[in-house]
């Protein structure tokens, strides 16, 4: 047994797991939950608009790696793997975040490509496809960015066979479009052609007619599937796995895109650092599963607790091996 951590800074949150990982029969790695946090931090704060990680955004992010670094030393972990995505590709100066996660960690932070993020998905996501098979593809939409990840499960499981990075997240699409509390429909509108424009790019990378199950993973994908199951509280167990028609989950991406936001603070599943986000987020994957929905005949859709944070831990045992 090895024990690992992985730490996910996106856009919009910071998170940490710490696994315990070992072989399973069939010789493929298999990860036990030790910690699993997130914290909302918001580093991309700006990003957009001014190119520069902001002071407080940075202040922020760092006082979270510093509780992190304390309970990878509390729980005796061997090995860290430290990435951040969107936000942090897109800083002009992002050196005073790698220095400052180096001292804290003692690793190096790694800014990774949005092709290495979508793998990192990929391998993350597919952990809750045991019993299915073919195409898949996998969304993973961030603060800042969205990857579609296609590539095979079940017994032709094997690494992606094509992805691209999108610039539509979250916070980007609420920042640019959704100012108004709740949005207008004109705002509406223009973070749909914003998406669906992206979209269009991404399908020329990406073929979508082919999907047999598609995949949504990360904040805005899980807090969707909470608000269409009606949860009483955010539960992992219930939204891990769950397969829900195309119309369900569209008619819940409508109703938090146009809720206000003390709506949705009500919401017994929300977390408070996405009250002011999940609409953009709903909208983005809204899009998406209509355009696949279009292109590849799909009816249902398969939320994921895995991720890209899990993909990060296993590819630490892959450095380890």
């Amino acid at each position: 047994m090895t024990r690992v951590a992985a730490i996910d800074c996106g856009t919009n949150s910071i998170r940490l797991l710490v696994a315990d990982a070992t072989t399973g029969p069939d010789g493929a790695a298999e990860l036990s939950d030790v910690v699993r946090l997130m914290e909302v931090v918001r580093l991309g704060q700006g990003v957009d608009r001014t190119g520069e990680l902001a002071p407080e955004a940075l202040e922020r992010t760092l006082a979270a790696t510093d509780t992190y670094a304390a309970l990878c030393e509390e729980h005796g972990v061997e090995a860290v793997r430290f990435v951040a995505t969107s936000a942090t590709r897109d800083a002009r100066n992002r050196d005073v975040f790698v220095d400052g996660v180096r001292e804290r960690l003692g690793v190096e932070p790694e800014v990774i490509s949005g092709t290495e993020e979508a793998a990192l998905s990929f391998a993350g996501a597919v952990r809750a496809l045991a019993r299915e098979d073919g195409p898949a593809l996998v969304v993973d939409i961030g603060g800042g960015s969205t990857e579609l990840v296609l590539g095979d499960v079940g017994p032709t499981a094997g690494p992606p066979t094509a992805s691209t990075s999108l610039d539509m997240g979250c916070v980007r699409m609420t920042e640019r479009h959704l100012a108004t509390d709740p949005p207008t429909a004109e705002e509406i509108a223009a973070a749909e052609r914003d998406v669906r424009d992206a979209l269009e790019s991404g399908a020329a990378v990406v073929p979508l007619g082919g999907v047999r199950t598609l995949v949504g993973v990360a904040g805005s994908v899980t807090t969707v599937t909470a608000h269409a199951l009606h949860l009483d509280r955010y539960r992992p167990e219930a939204i891990n796995g769950a397969r829900l028609p195309v119309a369900d989950v569209l008619a819940a991406c409508e109703e938090l895109l146009h809720a206000t936001r003390a709506e949705r603070a009500a919401l017994p599943y929300m977390h408070p650092g996405r009250v002011d986000v999940i609409g953009a987020g709903a909208l983005v994957w809204a899009e998406v599963v209509r355009r696949v929905a279009a292109d590849s005949g799909i009816d249902t859709v398969v939320a994921s607790e895995h991720d890209i944070l899990d993909g990060i831990a296993l590819s630490v045992l892959g450095r380890l091996a």
